[in-house]
């Protein structure tokens, strides 16, 4: 544990001094864009030492190793082609079952996606990065490696959303899906959230979703159709999470209270409609309000579904961009600053609690191992 706080201490504060928005000037780079580069080589070499060089940490490390060495033999894996095809290649370069590699190249890949997706998106990445930080994001990639780099890739591509950048959009989440497939979600979930919605197609769309409560039955069968190795396994039970409702609460609160103190401080131009008038950040209101809303609406009417979280995170993981942009857009600056310590509080809080529970199943990150002093435990092949 000592470790992994000491890492978020380190990185933080390489990305206190990184400023994503800093003045250019022709033929020359700034300090500030040197800077810039230091610490973001840094902060990126940093993520992935410590988690290129784990060994049996993260809940499903050894399933992945089962996955790999059946793959190397040809034999049936639930596991998407992008993610077989990987495997083969780098397991037949190697001439062994290199699975630390492969780990590596997920590590890199994931990594790489989500600092330049904060990087290039948020108006605050000190803030943004500690919140990925310590909202567990980055720790979670130790556990369902092929899930977390979708996550990535589907919070990188939320720019060519804002853009109307649509083939982009669909090319990077088609090529997304060769590694997990459940992003797909994103592409009807993120094209509804970038329309300006109507109050009455707000009340439609809160109607249709009380339909969730009396046809379980129907929409369970769905997703087995969708995902056929989901049938008569635990993954159909369902569950929700309270923690992510009382998140969602949260933000969407706050950028309540961000509307009424604009409209307060400023008059009836200088609310949610005034935000609304700039081109750039109304699209960017409008598309992360709704992504909060829609994350609400799963984890109340939805929480039969499998896996619910995971269709949840793809539309939550926009709190770390959201957050920054809602205290931008607060002009009083005694309460800025007292929101904005709010909110580092509570990530706090959040992080120890889930630094505590680092070890317990579902999780298992704690204790850290790497493979410089540990081997890996016998996978089921092996024993079998």
């Amino acid at each position: 544990m000592i470790l992994y706080i000491t890492v978020a201490a380190a990185t933080v504060l390489a990305a206190c001094m990184v400023n994503n928005r800093p003045v250019m000037q022709p033929y020359r780079i700034t300090r500030q864009q040197m800077c810039n580069r230091i610490c973001m080589l840094t902060i990126f070499l940093i993520l992935f030492a410590l988690s290129a060089c784990r060994l049996n940490v993260g809940n499903d490390y050894a399933k992945y190793v089962e996955f790999m060495h059946l793959i190397n033999y040809d034999s049936y894996v639930p596991t998407e082609i992008g993610f077989n095809l990987l495997v083969k290649l780098i397991y037949g370069l190697s001439g062994f079952e290199n699975y630390l590699l492969v780990f590596a190249v997920y590590a890199f890949v994931t990594i790489l996606f989500f600092l330049s997706a904060m990087y290039e998106q948020s108006d605050d990445f000190a803030l943004t990065f500690f919140l990925f930080m310590a909202l567990g994001y980055y720790f979670q990639t130790f556990s369902t490696v092929r899930y977390y780099l979708a996550l990535a890739v589907a919070l990188y591509s939320m720019k060519f959303v804002l853009r109307g950048q649509w083939g982009r959009f669909l090319i990077l989440i088609a090529a997304g899906s060769l590694f997990h497939k459940s992003i797909l979600v994103v592409i009807p979930l993120y094209f509804l959230a970038s329309l300006s919605w109507k109050k009455w197609q707000l009340c439609a769309g809160a109607l249709f979703c009380t339909t969730f409560l009396f046809f379980q039955d129907y929409y369970l069968k769905l997703v087995v159709f969708l995902y056929p190795t989901y049938e008569e396994t635990e993954y159909l039970e369902g569950g929700t999470s309270y923690v992510n409702i009382l998140r969602c609460s949260a933000v969407l609160l706050f950028a309540g209270i961000v509307c009424w103190m604009r409209r307060k401080e400023g008059g009836p131009d200088k609310g949610c409609g005034g935000i609304m008038d700039d081109a750039e950040d109304g699209k960017r209101f409008r598309f992360y309000f709704y992504l909060n809303l829609g994350a609400l609406a799963l984890y109340v009417f939805c929480s039969f579904l499998p896996i619910i979280s995971r269709i949840g995170y793809y539309l939550t993981i926009s709190h770390i961009l959201f957050l920054p942009m809602l205290l931008k857009k607060m002009e009083n600056g005694r309460e800025k600053k007292i929101f904005r310590l709010g909110i580092i509080l509570a990530a706090i809080l959040y992080f120890a609690v889930y630094m505590s529970r680092a070890g317990d199943d579902g999780t298992l990150i704690l204790p850290y191992k790497t493979f410089f002093f540990n081997d890996m435990v016998n996978i089921l092949s092996d024993m079998s």
